[in-house]
């Protein structure tokens, strides 16, 4: 029996923990590794070559879509599967576009998540009961019309949609390079680039702009720019812990 590799990429400890002892149980299925944010599956992916990548949409840095874009062009052999609490039109046809070939809803029974991840890794699609169902009755309803199924592609590239993603969670160039390795002149090439791209010239409507369509979630203040109470911050330069986010 070959055993399915997974990564596992969530930014919630308690759930990447949940995960693990669901898949470890099962004898075909080992977790290989797992990640809090899109640049770490990105990296992981390419160093690990899992079969699977189980990925949450919402995470911090890079979003769960443009993870999934990068995981399918640098690393094919790798199957995406979103595991997301979205199921709106809008999440599946950005994650499908980005070259995941399985979505699930994040209350799908251990059962079908196992049965998820043994198709997905013989390379086929998977999606949760209700989100094939609804997908199966677009597609009749466009044949029946004779529409065409549209296929847009992003108005960004995914070195832009990297910038805009931390723009909007609130970092400045300075660390938007430090977490790319670019230099500050180039962060601000993209910044100026997207900004004149989408006619959007201001932090504000950017931040509305990413998350109206799914780029972010919510706006958290970057770790490193979070206040640090002074009992937190020992002399010896020992960083302070940084408290999980509740469960969404």
């Amino acid at each position: 029996m070959k055993t399915i590799t997974v990564l596992l990429c969530d930014d919630h400890t308690v759930v990447r923990a949940g995960l693990r002892l669901l898949l470890d149980a099962a004898e075909d299925i080992k977790v290989v590794g797992e990640v809090e944010n899109g640049h770490r599956a990105v990296g992981e992916a390419k160093k690990l070559l899992p079969n699977v990548v189980l990925l949450d949409l919402s995470m911090p840095q890079l979003n769960g879509v443009e993870a999934a874009r990068q995981i399918a062009k640098e690393v094919p052999s790798a199957k995406v599967l979103i595991l997301s609490a979205h199921s709106d039109d809008q999440y599946v046809q950005h994650a499908v576009n980005a070259g995941a070939v399985g979505y699930l809803m994040k209350e799908t029974c251990g059962n079908d998540l196992l049965q998820a991840v043994r198709e997905v890794a013989k390379g086929n699609a998977f999606f949760s009961p209700p989100i094939a169902k609804r997908l199966l009755k677009q597609c009749q309803e466009r044949f029946l019309n004779g529409s065409p199924v549209r296929t847009k592609d992003p108005a960004l590239t995914s070195r832009q949609t990297e910038v805009l993603q931390l723009v909007a969670e609130g970092y400045p160039n300075k660390q938007i390079g430090d977490v790319l390795s670019l230099s500050i002149k180039t962060v601000e090439k993209h910044r100026q680039e997207l900004m004149n791209k989408l006619n959007i010239h201001d932090v504000a409507t950017l931040t509305r702009y990413a998350i109206s369509n799914g780029i972010v979630e919510s706006v958290p203040m970057p770790s490193a720019l979070k206040p640090v109470r002074r009992n937190e911050a020992k002399s010896n330069g020992e960083s302070p812990l940084r408290i999980s986010e509740p469960l969404s």
